[in-house]
Order: C-alpha cells, then structure tokens, then sequence
C-alpha cells in the first residue's frame, strides 16, 4: 500500500511571530493545496466506498445494540435451548426443523449440539471480534508510530540498528508464532488448575497480534519521516532554534495523520480475521464467549449434516473483512490529492 503524504505549513515562522507566506515556497508544494478538501464528501461520493461505510456502521451498530437487541428477541448467546427444550434437536443433536432450525423462535436456527440460539451468537461474535481488532490496532498503531517516527527522526546508527531488527522479526513466520505464544503466554498468566478468566483471553489475543503487527507501520513512517526531516520546512524550524519535540509533534507528525489512518482503517480486518482464525484453530477466544471463528470451526464438522450453521458466521465475516478493506481503500484515496476519482 502505497503511503500518502501530505506536507503542512511550518510551524517555525509562527514561533518567530511571522506571519505565514500567501505562497509556499518553490520546491514546497503548499499544504492547503496538497490536502484535500472533505474526505467524508469525497467518500459518500464514491458508491463503493459509501455502501462499505454504511456496512461498516451497521456492523457497529450492532455490536453496540447487541444486549438490547437480545433482550427484545427474548434469546442469549449461552443458553441451551436445543438441550433445555424437548424436540428442538435430534437424538445426534442437528436441529430437528429445516434448515437448521430456523423458525419463528430462532430466526437463525440452532447450533447444533448444544442448541444455542445463532442470532444472538452471531450478534455478541461481532462485539468479541471489534474489541479484540480495535484494541490491537490502537496498540500497533501507537508503536509503530512510537518507533518510526522516532528512528525516521533520529537516523544513523539507530536506523541500521532497527531496520537489521525488523528484517528479522519479519523473517519469522508470523501464524505460527501466534499458535505457539497463545497457549505459553496464557500458561504464564494462569495457573493450570485455575479457570482462565475472559479478560484474560482478550488480553492474550491483543498482546500477541500487537507483538508482531507494529512493524509495518513503522517501516512505512520511517521511510515518510527520512524523507520529511530533509524538507525545507523542517531545516527551517531547526534554524529558527526549535527544539527536537517540537519538530517531531508540530512539524513531522502532522505531515503522517493521513498515512496512520489509512493503516488504522485497514488493520482492523486484519486482526478481525486474524482472530477467527486462530480460534478456528483452537488457540483463541474459548467458550463460552460467542467467536465467529469458533462457529465457523464448529460448522466445518456438521458441514454435511447442517449446512446453514456455518453459512451465517462465515457471510458475516465475509462482509465484514470487505466491507472494512474497501473502506479503507476509499479513505486512502480521499486523504490522497493525486487519487484519480
């Protein structure tokens, strides 16, 4: 993905109580040019990206209304409704009525096996999923821009010395460390006679994907601050006496909100699907928290018996992983003034 870059008006004429050029100088494309104008009106203008944005809200939505939503539908995500109520479910515990029991009681059928309402499941899956690919990227983003920024800044034996440590950080192969670090880290954090709380697997999940998940934003701000810490405008903030803080939060940082966006916007599918799939390999969220990647898992082994239990979890993961990347493609092309729209 290519990194967008927009460049800011110096904040070192200000310092010095001038007022700022009408014109930018040459060599220094102005900012009130180079950024552009409205990206909301630019995405709802792209019907691509404005039909993502409403799946995109309207997944939140729900994740928000879930508790209310199941109140008024009368069901919960942790009750045994095929086990509880006789004739919901056959002596092999698939769902008696068609289509995987769905009826006017359970719009989405019912699990099978345990006989839990899927709506509900599904409703609660999209909270578990959310708080787990936010958190981590609100982490990932808050390191790589920690660690970009400030090696892009500073250079020198720094630079080498980090881009030596991500090359072999990246080298590793990255689903496989997250299978083998899940179980030890949740071994070291509780004892084994001890039932793991839900907090706890959150927290797991989040340090895990953040482990690794920062190094391609900070590559990309290293490189954009490398090549921003020659511009004219920051020689010029440093000739005016202004100290290093000041260059990297008023000169360099504003120069990248566009590119931490974008990354933002984009890793959220990542970790959403990250996450389904390692709890569809059993290393991730454990019952009975309600996982999309969990039910999906469970209807990959009644596939042939009761098609509709996997069909739900998987269109909804689907939907949403495509809605958030194109999405994320329309807020990069609306932050970037030379996108061809």
């Amino acid at each position: 993905m290519a990194a967008v870059e927009t460049v800011t008006e110096p904040s070192g004429a200000d310092t010095a109580g001038q007022a700022p050029p009408e014109e930018a100088p040459a060599g220094r494309p102005p900012a009130t040019a180079a950024a552009p104008r409205g990206p909301l009106r630019r995405i709802l203008r792209d019907r691509v990206g404005a039909t993502a944005l409403v799946v995109v809200l309207l997944f939140l939505l729900l994740a928000l209304a879930a508790p209310l939503i199941a109140a008024l539908y009368g069901r919960n995500p942790v009750e045994h409704y095929g086990q509880n109520t006789p004739g919901l479910l056959s002596d092999g515990g698939l769902p008696m009525a068609p289509n995987g029991g769905i009826s006017g009681d359970f719009w989405f059928g019912l699990e099978p096996g345990l006989g839990r309402d899927v709506l509900t499941q599904l409703l609660y899956g999209i909270r578990t999923s959310l708080l787990i690919a936010f958190a981590s990227a609100a982490v990932t983003t808050t390191l790589g821009v920690l660690a970009g920024v400030a090696v892009g800044y500073l250079g020198g034996i720094t630079d080498r010395l980090f881009g030596f440590l991500s090359n072999v950080l990246l080298a590793f192969p990255t689903l496989l460390l997250l299978l083998a670090l899940s179980p030890v880290i949740q071994s070291r954090l509780v004892d084994p006679d001890t039932a793991e709380p839900e907090w706890m697997q959150f927290l797991v999940l989040i340090l895990v994907f953040s482990a690794f998940g920062w190094i391609p934003l900070a590559l990309s701000l290293r490189a954009s601050v490398r090549s921003l810490r020659e511009r004219d405008f920051v020689q010029s903030a440093r000739a005016l006496g202004a100290s290093g803080f000041h260059i990297v939060f008023r000169e360099l940082l504003p120069n990248v909100r566009a590119q931490l966006l974008v990354h933002a916007t984009m890793a959220v599918p990542t970790f959403v699907a990250s996450e389904a799939v390692l709890s569809f390999l059993g290393v991730g969220i454990n019952e009975p928290i309600p996982d999309w990647g969990r039910m999906i898992a469970r209807g990959s082994e009644v596939f042939q018996a009761d098609p509709t239990y996997m069909f739900f979890p998987g269109v909804a993961l689907l939907l949403f992983v495509l809605a958030f990347n194109l999405l994320g493609d329309a807020v990069r092309d609306a932050l970037d003034p030379r996108a061809a729209r």
